[in-house]
């Protein structure tokens, strides 16, 4: 694998080496930050899930609150695709294009779940369709360059 830095330190202008620097540390504060949604996110899933399951008829969950649960874990999920996202741009020996589209693909794939398709129009839901396929041939195409990538390498 190539070797690729999203923000080098070492750069011949002494400016823009600091506002590298600055900047892997704002990285680092977003990721001290995610870590923290993370963990109030687990905390919504729990107070949704025993809100659903408290509400009359006690135990039960109907289709909705199984939604309203599905919503709640998979934005945790979401949430720390985006911290895995966070932590990459640290790395040197790492481009992140997998990991973001799997991250948007996740996102559209959570917005597809919870979709109501009773209040959205026609045109809405053939744009989501048309963004799952884009971002499908992407990832698709993202693993077959990285599958040739190891061919050539090995």
């Amino acid at each position: 694998m190539r070797k690729h830095e999203e923000l080098p330190t070492e750069h011949e202008d002494k400016l823009i080496s600091f506002l590298h620097k600055m900047i892997k540390i704002a990285v680092k504060v977003l990721a001290i930050l995610m870590v923290i949604v993370i963990f109030w996110g687990v905390a919504d899933v729990l107070y949704v899930l025993y809100h659903n399951l408290m509400d009359e008829p006690k135990m039960l969950l109907n289709i909705s609150d199984i939604f309203k649960t599905f919503a709640a874990f998979l934005a945790v999920l979401i949430a720390i695709e985006i911290y895995q996202n966070i932590v990459l741009y640290l790395r040197k020996d790492v481009m992140p294009i997998k990991l973001v589209v799997a991250t948007a693909l996740m996102a559209i794939a959570r917005k597809v779940i919870i979709i109501d398709f009773k209040e959205l129009s026609a045109m809405y839901i053939f744009a989501i369709a048309a963004t799952v396929l884009a971002l499908g041939i992407t990832y698709y195409l993202v693993l077959k360059y990285e599958d040739v990538e190891e061919e050539i390498a090995g």
